[in-house]
């Protein structure tokens, strides 16, 4: 517990909190102005994806939108079902893709599973935005997030802009796109390992919390973690 004071003392020491608040969120906002500031580099390599309604470009990803984000989900060739953090994040896409689309923007997760599982874990988990699979091209190797058996086992640096190592062959990651009105695509921004971390609204709800993430003396930070329908003693479930 922390220390129990009155209200003036409580508020005293909110209002100090809240000026490094302020300083976070100025520092945030401008952080936000230098990205958008940076420099774009042209995807030329033509993909291929294939969602529930068959096979589509990455052109076609973006919707008729000008700008599209890409969550690249650890979901590999073989697996019974998809990474549980990864779908932890996607927990938060749902309900959004309308106000992304209102200012021209596209949402859509992609995994290198074929299709055929990606969609029948996305039903199991009752997901209704867009999840495209890039099996059989080099998509998920040209944007930093699947490594060869070849690269793990050699420890290859190449995971977060080559900072550190994979911890195996299917990592995670966002990939922020823009198409221009000929059609061209550009890379404008890419987020890896703790930089994915302001995507998730669960984890800064519990940040405002006392408890706040409650991972300390955990294995990793995220063993507490299960996919959302697999939480033991839930409502309908046997005790």
């Amino acid at each position: 517990m922390s220390p129990i004071v009155d209200r003036d003392t409580w508020l005293a020491a909110r209002l100090a909190h809240l000026e490094e608040e302020k300083a976070f969120t100025r520092r945030r906002d401008e952080l936000s102005r230098k990205r958008r500031e940076l420099p774009w580099t042209e995807i030329t390599e033509q993909y291929e994806f294939e969602g529930v309604q068959g096979h589509t470009s990455l052109g076609e990803l973006f919707g008729g939108k000008s700008q599209l984000i890409i969550y690249h989900f650890m979901f590999g060739a073989g697996w019974a079902e998809g990474c549980p953090s990864c779908s932890f994040w996607a927990d938060n896409f749902d309900g959004i893709g309308v106000h992304l689309a209102a200012r021209d923007t596209a949402l859509a997760a992609v995994a290198i599973a074929p299709v055929e599982d990606l969609t029948a874990y996305r039903a199991r988990m009752g997901w209704s935005f867009p999840f495209y699979s890039s099996a059989g091209s080099q998509f998920n190797y040209d944007m930093g997030v699947s490594l060869t058996a070849k690269d793990v086992a050699e420890g290859a640096t190449k995971y977060n802009f080559g900072t550190q190592p994979a911890f195996g062959e299917e990592s995670a990651g966002i990939s922020v796109l823009n198409r221009t009105d000929d059609g061209r695509i550009f890379l404008s921004y890419q987020t890896f390992a703790r930089g994915l971390d302001m995507l998730n609204g669960a984890y800064h709800y519990l940040d405002l919390t006392p408890k706040g993430r409650d991972e300390d003396g955990l294995d990793f930070s995220m063993a507490w973690l299960h996919r959302h329908d697999a939480y033991p003693h839930m409502p309908g479930r046997d005790s």
